[in-house]
């Protein structure tokens, strides 16, 4: 489990992440999100997890994972509240989020993290196991569990809601 401080974190400040984290992109939320809204029981328990936007690429022999960078996370917006409202703690990705989510970010507590994109093999080197979790029939956008160290991260919005693309 991840010891996070969520409310101690500023946006703009840079963390090095370590321990476990979740790929999930944009079949995997609406899967989620489906499941939530039909009171069924979902494949993890996203209390006090992060949710990384990515779907890595096949794994080399030699490999914890293949290059797994980050996926636009504005593409999650629609499923975000409500993953928020469910436990989630946080999200790693690219780009600006709604104003909706923003909301959800500070209503709920949760962080809203950056990493770098463009450096998918880069990122890689900080991920030390990748277990697919649940949707395993959706490829390299199944939910994976993935450990890593180290791992860099900006805080591009902290549970006040502010955000390092300023105002929505």
């Amino acid at each position: 489990m991840i010891q996070l401080k969520i409310e101690s974190l500023k946006t703009g400040e840079k963390i090095f992440l370590s321990g476990k984290i979740y790929t999930a992109r944009d079949q995997a939320h609406k899967r989620l999100a489906d499941a939530i809204k039909n009171n069924k029981r979902l494949p993890l328990d996203l209390r006090g997890k992060i949710i990384y936007y990515c779907g890595p690429t096949k794994t080399p022999k030699d490999k914890a994972i293949g290059s797994c960078g980050p996926t636009t996370s504005s593409r999650m917006d629609i499923f975000t509240p409500l993953l928020l409202k469910a436990g989630l703690m946080g999200m790693i990705g690219k780009g600006n989020r709604c104003k909706e989510v923003i909301q959800a970010i500070k209503k709920y507590k949760a962080v809203y993290f950056l990493t770098y994109a463009g450096c998918g093999a880069l990122l890689s080197k900080y991920v030390l196991k990748a277990i697919p979790v649940a949707y395993k029939d959706l490829g390299p956008e199944a939910i994976y569990e993935l450990e890593v160290k180290n791992f860099p991260l900006i805080v591009g919005i902290d549970s006040t809601g502010r955000n390092i693309y300023g105002k929505k």
